[in-house]
């Protein structure tokens, strides 16, 4: 798992999720498991360090702490770690329900001591906690080096009657998993998991299954369409419920303009609709100020339409960078014009994407495809 960002000062989810009143809840739970763990000593040293360490940080220094207190000999370590493991997220629930940051540490330890030597006892341990907090991190270190042995074991995971267990097969193998150890296997090796997990009854699971397609939507979009109208025509997922999950996994695919995805969606690239006009308030914008237009939309025959619009952002160098925002799902009238319009305040000071001056555009995209632009000159 990649390092998270350091403490700051006011809000800390770091202090939210770690703090001494989570750290005493584990430790009772092992001691309450193991004879001669000291519940009191072991909090004390863990909060001791917690306003150096980030979040990431403070699952690996909990890990740390408890792996001194535990045998050395790790299948005995592993069922140490289990016997303290608490009861299973609430099987009645479908969603929503990621487990404590807090119960992290038993993937550490299955990847710190069974990845060469005890991989089954590991990859063991890992099922029973991924019922508690989600693996998803841990399980990509045994996918990595031992690919066949892991994926044989997801295949009967897909299966199982938890649903986290099941979730995990389509976490654990994503292609860009957030924060995660980018895996060595070809990304289209899940798909025959995904097979299994599209008709999954809990939407946990089928949101997990729905961004996988998007993360290999990235490199391999006709196969993600060719999949999504597999499943379709199959029938084994609801249908509303695939429908939504196209949706979700296409989203990336339709801010692209990717003509298989629109149409998958009802949306024709080729929709008979003309912009009638396109008029920004004004064409001199200040960074921290809203760029602000209105536009005319009309149709020969009635048209579903997924209304976007993008902005080509200035960048250093002269680069050009066109960023899309999404503004409208509609269905436009035959020859009935329709007005949209659109307020879209440029942050000066955004942390994660910065403003350039110079000259922008701004390009309306209908069902993927550029029907007009307009020129406005940002300045900071």
């Amino acid at each position: 798992m990649a390092r998270g960002t350091g403490v700051a000062q006011g809000f800390s989810l770091a202090d939210q999720l770690f703090n001494e009143e989570t750290v005493s809840q584990i430790a009772n739970e092992h001691a309450a498991a193991i004879p001669g763990f000291d519940a009191e000593e072991f909090t004390k040293e863990v909060i001791a360090k917690f306003p150096d360490l980030s979040l990431t940080e403070r699952m690996e220094w909990i890990a740390d702490c408890l792996e001194k207190r535990l045998s050395d000999d790790f299948p005995t370590m592993a069922g140490q770690l289990e016997a303290a493991m608490p009861r299973e997220l609430d099987p009645s629930k479908t969603d929503d329900d990621f487990g404590q940051f807090t119960h992290a540490p038993p993937g550490y330890l299955a990847v710190r001591h069974g990845l060469e030597n005890h991989r089954e006892r590991a990859l063991d341990l890992i099922y029973e906690n991924t019922k508690r907090f989600s693996m998803e991190w841990p399980i990509r270190p045994f996918l990595n080096r031992w690919p066949d042995e892991t994926l044989a074991r997801l295949k009967l995971w897909a299966s199982d009657e938890n649903y986290h267990v099941r979730r995990l097969v389509s976490e654990g193998t994503r292609p860009k998993l957030p924060w995660a150890k980018k895996l060595d296997m070809e990304v289209t090796t899940p798909l025959p998991y995904l097979d299994i997990l599209h008709a999954d009854s809990t939407r946990y699971v089928t949101r997990s299954v729905s961004n996988h397609l998007n993360d290999i939507a990235k490199t391999h979009p006709d196969l993600v369409v060719e999949t999504l109208m597999k499943w379709r025509d199959l029938g084994a997922q609801d249908k509303k419920e695939l429908d939504w999950m196209t949706r979700h996994a296409l989203r990336s695919l339709v801010k692209q303009g990717h003509v298989g995805a629109m149409e998958l969606l009802g949306f024709k690239a080729d929709a008979p609709v003309s912009l009638k006009r396109l008029d920004l308030a004004k064409d001199q914008v200040v960074g921290g100020e809203a760029l602000e237009f209105e536009m005319e939309l009309e149709a020969s025959s009635e048209s579903p339409v997924i209304v976007d619009y993008v902005i080509h952002f200035q960048k250093a160098g002269g680069k050009v960078a066109p960023k899309v925002f999404k503004l409208k799902q509609a269905v436009l009238k035959a020859g009935k014009a329709q007005v949209f319009a659109k307020k879209h305040v440029l942050k000066a000071n955004a942390t994660t994407f910065k403003l350039y001056p110079g000259a922008h555009k701004v390009v309306v995209q209908v069902n993927g495809k550029s029907l007009g632009e307009a020129v406005f000159d940002l300045s900071l």
